[in-house]
Order: structure tokens, then sequence, then C-alpha cells
């Protein structure tokens, strides 16, 4: 019995991570035609039905092209850094909270941080290992950005869990059932929502991938299959980050349909800021977080500590 539920939970897991593949793959078809709407043009319209089969077409050509590398570069890690920032990606969708046959744990948010933290070190290694001034300017700008507003994505998921007195993401649904938490902290989810532009590295917060200061950023000396599984990890974590915002502000039932057009909403929110705001400058970014975020999010926490403390 035993073995056949580790075939059944290691089934579920493929197939899990199968279909957040595709989803990234229509999200970059999604994006494309979003902006390009945005900009008064049409998005990819040639490939199948209305471009249908453009994401396969680019996954095709990505994966087919030779793969390059500086001679001196450090040849290991900037081989190994692509595949280990898409495999913390898709190793955070463990956490979805679902029963049936898959795994649900009590220290969810817990594993969230810690995993979210270590897609840090990918980044600075590949930056690091390409051997080149513009991929290390790039990858130490995202480490700093991603650390200064990890602290504010944890503040604010700390309040919650006070609120709550959980670290299990099956809690948030249980406690959102007769009114969303977006309700009463619509600051928290603002700073919490701009938080996760900065953590997946998105406009207004792409300094790490720069392209009119650094060329590309970080990863900036690779191409191919490399590139691809980079691009891959970025978008897999923006359907992360609206996953979360979802479970955590947003009701968070994942057995209806609901839930996933809110998490469908928040990824068009990415796409969206992307079409519209200029970037930010880096002072001001840094200014942002430990001035404006990180103040508003301890008082939350402090706030809900002490609703807690009245209704005991």
């Amino acid at each position: 019995m035993l073995f056949y539920d580790l075939i059944v939970t290691n089934i579920s897991y493929l197939l899990l991570f199968i279909c957040v593949l595709m989803s990234v793959a229509f999200l970059t078809l999604l994006e494309r035609k979003i902006l390009g709407y945005i900009q008064i043009r049409k998005g990819p319209n040639k490939l199948g039905f209305m471009g249908l089969f453009q994401p396969f077409s680019d996954a095709i050509k990505l994966f087919c092209k030779e793969m390059s590398y500086p001679v001196l570069s450090n040849y290991f890690l900037y081989f190994i850094c692509p595949i280990l920032s898409l495999f913390i990606s898709l190793g955070i969708w463990i956490l979805f909270p679902m029963v049936m046959n898959l795994i649900n744990f009590n220290l969810g948010i817990l594993f969230f941080l810690c995993m979210s933290s270590t897609s840090v070190y990918s980044i600075m290694l590949a930056g690091w290992s390409s051997n080149s001034n513009y991929a290390l300017l790039g990858s130490l700008r995202s480490v700093a950005q991603t650390i200064s507003y990890e602290v504010s994505l944890a503040m604010i998921l700390l309040g919650l869990i006070m609120l709550i007195e959980s670290f299990n993401l099956l809690n948030f649904y249980i406690y959102q059932k007769y009114i969303w938490f977006m309700m009463f902290a619509l600051p928290s989810f603002f700073c919490w929502f701009s938080s996760c532009l900065a953590e997946t590295n998105r406009v207004p917060f792409d300094f790490a991938e720069a392209e009119s200061e650094l060329v590309s950023g970080f990863n900036i000396e690779y191409g191919g299959g490399g590139f691809a599984m980079i691009f891959m990890a970025e978008y897999s974590s923006i359907l992360l980050m609206s996953m979360m915002s979802v479970m955590v502000f947003m009701g968070g039932d994942y057995f209806s349909l609901m839930f996933f057009v809110k998490l469908i909403f928040i990824s068009f929110l990415f796409i969206w800021v992307r079409g519209s705001l200029p970037r930010f400058r880096y002072d001001k970014l840094m200014y942002l977080t430990w001035k404006c975020y990180l103040p508003i999010s301890l008082n939350y926490m402090f706030f809900f500590l002490g609703v807690v403390f009245l209704l005991k």
C-alpha cells in the first residue's frame, strides 16, 4: 500500500509540474498579446489559431540552439545555475494545498519563505560564474533587491500567521470563508503585490535585467537552453506569487473555478504593470522597502497581534 501511495504521489507531482510548465508557456503568449495591444499593435498571430502555438515554437527554437559558453567562465556553475533556478521555482509548487494524493504539510508558509530565499543563490552564481562585469553587476543588484523585499514579504505573512495562528495554507482558506483578508488589510495587500513584483524581478523593479543599463543583466552570457530555463523559472515564480496572493488575501477556495480566475487576474496585473510603468531609480527602490513597506507591515503585525489578544 505504501509503494502504491508513493507511485500515485510521484505521478501527481509530475502532472502538477507539467501543468505549471504548460501554464508558463501560455503566460508568455498572454504577456506578448497584452503588451501588443497596450502598444497598439498585434501580438503573435501567425502560428496556429491567433498565435496559439507560438510558445511551443519559441521553446523548440531555444532548446535546439547550440549552447555556447564564455572561455573564462566557471564551466560547472555556469551550466548548473539555470537548472538550479528552474528546480527551485518548480519545487516551491509542492506547497500547493491539494488534499488529494499530494502532501499537505503544516509548515507551508515557512517552506515558501525558505525556498524563495534560495532562489537568490542561483541568480548570484549565474552572474558570478559568467565572469562578465555586466552579469556580475546584474546579479549583485538582484541579490540586494531580493533580500530587501523578502523582509517585507515575511513581515506581511507573519502578521497574518499571528492572526490565524498557523503556517498551513489550508487554514487561510478556512479563515477567509466569510470575508477576505484583503478587505481589512488592503494597504498590506498593495505592499505584498509590490514586493511580489520586486521578488520576481518584474517592471518597475527589474534591476537584475535592466536592458537599458546592463544589456541583459545576470543572464547576458546565456543563450539557448540555459536562457530558456531562466526564463521559465521567472514565469513560474510569477504564477506562484499569483497563487500565493489569491490563497493569502483573496479567499483561496482552490476547489472552485473562481480561484483560477483570480489567479489569472493577478498574473494579468503583473503584465499590465509592465506595459504601464517606467523603471524605478535604484535608491528609491531601497527607500520604498525599508522606509515604507517595512513600517506598514510591522504596524499590521502588531495590530493583528492585538486583535488576537483581545479575542482571547
